[in-house]
């Protein structure tokens, strides 16, 4: 399918790409959810993952991917569970390792490329529900996560839909990028993240690692010295290559909706597909002003990410 042009209208009120991408973490509201279940899986290798529920049960399920040091607090998630279940959809939040709250229990954690991860728990969902995954929707680094395991499985993926928001399709691009000028933001507030979440969990256990954290800088630092080491990778080169998203796509079969801000501060404009790189049943909807997982309408009319998927899910 080409790549097409998105109706979203920006807020007049937060111009350029910075201001959307700040505003929902600072000022968006996050619902209560009455009745919120919560289900911890445990994983063959003795660590575990946690799942948030909402909605009514056998209600089709959509299942959402958080982004880098995401949670059910992210600024998109409450809501989204919310307009889902709202919808007649049984939503399901998907915390990546060490994610919910509590440190997982293993030196590993989690990182870009886990597509066994989420293969794991649609199994788990699809033999303990009794039923299928019916749509994911992933964002940034889930969106990576969720294009890479659409791309490994093709036509045995099991779902019905997919959508990815903000998706960084070049590891080493987006590294690069948040390296440079008022991304540096971004990059200290997710590196202050990562290290705490490091500090706090190798004081239970003994790091396999000899890091000084205060001499990381930067996102490659950071994966060049802990994440590739600890996930099995040769280097950040070699994590980068093997996890980054966009060599994946061309293998995608099932029906995906791919939203991105042309100017999104976490990546540069040409780290985006081209068109001859998507496959039939992939949709590339560019759109400007809508910054990193922003995507703030004019005129009171809330987030376009909600209204797309819901419009995207009623398609299938």
């Amino acid at each position: 399918m080409p790549v097409i042009e998105s109706a979203f209208e920006p807020a007049w009120w937060l111009p350029g790409h910075h201001p959307p991408t700040l505003w929902p973490s600072l000022f968006r509201r996050r619902p209560a959810l009455p009745g919120l279940q919560r289900e911890r899986v445990e994983l063959p290798d003795g660590d575990f993952l946690d799942l948030s529920w909402h909605g009514e049960e056998q209600a089709p399920i959509v299942m959402l991917l958080h982004g880098l040091e995401g949670s059910l607090d992210s600024h998109y998630a409450r809501p989204l569970l919310k307009a889902l279940a709202d919808a007649g959809y049984l939503a399901c939040m998907m915390h990546f390792r060490g994610c919910s709250g509590e440190p997982n229990r293993l030196p590993r954690s989690y990182h870009s490329g886990d597509s066994a991860e989420l293969q794991t728990i649609t199994e788990h969902i699809r033999h303990s529900r009794k039923q299928p995954v019916h749509a994911i929707i992933g964002f940034s680094l889930g969106g990576n996560v969720l294009l890479k395991w659409l791309g490994e499985q093709g036509a045995a993926a099991g779902i019905h839909r997919a959508m990815a928001v903000s998706v960084p399709f070049l590891l080493d691009q987006a590294a690069d990028r948040l390296d440079q000028g008022f991304s540096r933001l971004y990059q200290k507030h997710l590196l202050d993240s990562l290290k705490k979440k490091y500090r706090e969990k190798f004081r239970h256990m003994p790091s396999p690692l000899g890091v000084d954290l205060d001499q990381i800088r930067n996102f490659r630092q950071f994966d060049e010295q802990i994440t590739a080491p600890l996930h099995g990778f040769a280097g950040a080169d070699d994590y980068y290559r093997r996890c980054s998203c966009r060599q994946f796509i061309p293998g995608i079969r099932v029906p995906t909706l791919i939203l991105h801000d042309r100017y999104d501060p976490f990546m540069w404009p040409h780290t985006v597909p081209e068109e001859d790189e998507l496959p039939e049943k992939v949709v590339l909807e560019l759109a400007e002003g809508g910054g990193h997982a922003g995507f703030v309408c004019n005129a009171g009319c809330g987030y376009w990410t909600d209204r797309r998927l819901l419009e995207w899910l009623a398609q299938a």
